[in-house]
């Protein structure tokens, strides 16, 4: 299935089924603020482009009111002013119209001015505020609903606020066939990009020069760009696990870790491929890479629906501790993936139509071996399918890569 954009009817179907879980619960959901002055593209929070498939309106919000007796009211679109001196900079907007409307699919639209009146008039009809944004720890600032809901139960009686923050995540880790077609693309798009990076790699060149063949790939097959910053650790960099600098030379004898992802439609990949910077793993190299793969390949075929990420975890660390290297393997086996590279995970089993990453490591810094492979796997109703399984990662397949003229 080949598809570039997830369509309104999908949007609107994820509401829907927000709102029957809500029940009379009043939500919000908050786009999210961007500075006017930063260099950095607006993103929204990812419920909120979950919900709306809206990723150009910072300051938006969305109100979902279940038992409004107006059907078309349940889900309201709330859209900051219109700034007609600042869009002559960032770009002119759409005045609230019918061909907004069905831009949005969306048929309840106002400016965030009616916010106030509108969430009191919610409040006062259900009694109950619920909570959908992820919580927050004490030292970071109260998430925007609940911040929100505190000022409206200090001024109504006998409002009750929920927590509902798992919902969502619930919701957004079971993936819809057009996302996981989305998150396809964008794996089969880093694949032209790590074949490109097998196939340019020698001694003498610098890590950057590995991101930028990688990432230019992405580029010309469709992408916009990388859904994270690029991982390429060569030497002892390959045992830093998020090693960002990206600045150094890469020797003869030395392996380089390539963590990267494109990004299609709002959704990424997430690979690693560790290969040799002189097309041949030495002996020990290959021992380790074996050992890892193994451990890889233990982990994939315990997933299933029902499994924890614990009892992956655990499959794919019995291998490593069994050959004594259980001390260098520093990290969890995996996480969600989806509208975020470490997708929102609810504290439960996999379910079927997840989407995980299943990526063991084993990091020796004294021997300058740092050691990832990591795909992307769709937990299926009997298992597991590996949507990145046509990326090179045995020996065989990476060294036949690389060494071909």
């Amino acid at each position: 299935m080949l598809i570039d954009h997830i369509p309104l009817s999908e949007f609107a179907s994820r509401r829907t089924k927000l709102l029957t879980g809500l029940k009379a619960g009043v939500a919000l959901v908050f786009a999210g603020s961007h500075d006017p002055d930063s260099d950095t593209p607006f993103r929204p929070h990812a419920h909120f482009e979950y919900l709306t498939g809206i990723v150009d309106e910072p300051g938006a919000v969305l109100l979902l009111d279940p038992a409004n007796p107006v059907e078309d009211r349940r889900s309201m679109l709330l859209l900051a002013p219109l700034n007609p001196e600042r869009e002559k900079w960032d770009g002119y907007r759409l005045q609230i119209s019918r061909a907004l409307r069905e831009r949005t699919g969306l048929q309840a639209i106002f400016r965030t001015e009616m916010l106030p009146r509108l969430l009191n008039a919610a409040a006062v009809r259900s009694k109950r505020l619920a909570c959908l944004h992820p919580p927050a720890q004490y030292d970071q600032p109260v998430s925007p609903d609940l911040a929100l809901f505190t000022k409206v139960a200090q001024r109504l009686c006998g409002i009750v606020i929920e927590d509902r923050t798992d919902t969502l995540a619930k919701m957004r880790a079971v993936k819809s066939r057009n996302e996981i077609a989305m998150i396809q693309r964008a794996i089969d798009i880093t694949a032209g990009g790590f074949e490109a990076m097998m196939r340019s790699i020698r001694p003498g060149m610098n890590e950057f020069a590995v991101q930028e063949i990688v990432e230019h790939a992405y580029r010309t097959h469709g992408s916009r760009g990388a859904a994270f910053p690029t991982i390429a650790g060569s030497g002892v960099n390959s045992t830093v696990l998020h090693y960002c600098a990206n600045d150094q030379p890469l020797r003869k004898g030395d392996l380089i870790c390539v963590d990267s992802g494109a990004s299609f439609g709002g959704y990424g990949a997430d690979i690693t491929r560790t290969v040799p910077v002189n097309g041949r793993f030495n002996k020990r190299q290959r021992e380790v890479y074996e050992i890892t793969l193994k451990a890889q390949r233990a982990a994939i075929q315990a997933v299933r629906p029902g499994v924890t990420f614990a009892k992956i975890d655990d499959a794919a660390r019995r291998v490593i501790d069994k050959a004594g290297l259980g001390d260098f393997f520093i990290h969890g086996i995996g996480h969600h993936l989806g509208l975020q590279t470490h997708d929102i995970s609810p504290d439960a089993a996999l379910r079927q139509g997840a989407v995980v990453t299943i990526e063991p490591g084993i990091y020796i810094p004294a021997e300058k071996i740092g050691i990832r492979i990591e795909d992307d796997i769709l937990v299926t109703k009997s298992g597991a399918k590996n949507l990145s399984a046509k990326i090179p990662k045995t020996v065989t397949a990476i060294e036949k890569l690389m060494t071909r003229q």
